[in-house]
């Protein structure tokens, strides 16, 4: 039966649900209409593995084990990904990872492994006899930046630590060398406004009078001076002065620092 809508006023509403209903059918029974659900036992679409390469990089400035370490950690640390090792014979670092990893490893060492400023530090050791200057003595030791250098002057004295006897050869003395004399240990470090120094001054000499111990085992007189002082390039500082045990004399220390290179 067909029905007139436009004569049938009444019935307008009617003849609207009667003429969607099909339509909405249609839409919902179409094909591909419906949302595709994929399957339970769907993979997920796998991710490319990225690209490795390798290097080596070469520490031209850095001599110290402790200094390599260092870059060595800062590396494995700021790379966790990337496989990095230390040839301590040929003073290299090989790294195996990604292409950015290897630009950022490079801008790394590029940052830390600097030349080291070299300078002549100067120990000027001056004996004063109550308010006379007796003479003066000057060492000089050059020193890295972030390095130590040891200076000595003296004698090997032999000291007795034990004897061992068996009743059948003669006696088998053990014997042990103590230093005696002056020694000088130095560590520099630069930054920004000035040098930080840290000396460490000793002087011992062999006292007359014999130990209680053994006849054999003498007395050592020893005074040291250890300190970190702040230096300013090619200004002398005095470090301190030692006095001598036994005598009116004192001695004092001072130092400057010139740079070499």
């Amino acid at each position: 039966m067909t029905m007139n809508c436009d004569a049938i006023a009444g019935q307008r509403s009617m003849c609207v649900q009667m003429l969607a209903g099909p339509i909405l059918a249609l839409m919902l029974f179409a094909p591909g209409a419906a949302a595709q659900t994929p399957p339970a036992d769907a993979k997920p679409a796998e991710t490319k593995p990225t690209p490795e390469t390798y290097r080596t990089i070469y520490l031209t400035n850095i001599a110290q084990q402790n200094d390599a370490n260092d870059v060595q950690n800062v590396l494995r640390n700021m790379l966790p990904k990337t496989r990095i090792y230390y040839v301590a014979s040929q003073g290299a670092i090989t790294l195996r990872g990604s292409q950015e990893d290897m630009q950022i490893a490079q801008k790394i060492v590029s940052d830390l492994d600097r030349v080291k400023k070299i300078y002549r530090l100067t120990y000027t050791i001056t004996e004063i006899d109550g308010d006379k200057h007796a003479g003066a003595q000057k060492f000089s030791l050059i020193v890295a930046s972030g390095s130590r250098t040891d200076f000595k002057q003296g004698s090997r004295v032999p000291i007795v630590t034990g004897v061992y006897e068996d009743g059948k050869s003669t006696p088998n003395t053990q014997v042990q060398y103590q230093d005696v004399g002056l020694s000088i240990e130095a560590w520099l470090d630069g930054y920004v406004d000035g040098l930080r120094l840290h000396s460490k001054v000793e002087q011992s000499s062999v006292a007359e009078e014999k130990s209680g111990v053994g006849s054999q085992d003498p007395v050592l007189h020893q005074t040291v001076l250890e300190g970190t002082s702040t230096l300013v390039q090619g200004k002398p500082l005095v470090l301190g002065s030692l006095d001598e045990q036994g005598a009116m004399r004192r001695r004092e220390i001072e130092v400057v620092a010139e740079l070499v290179r």
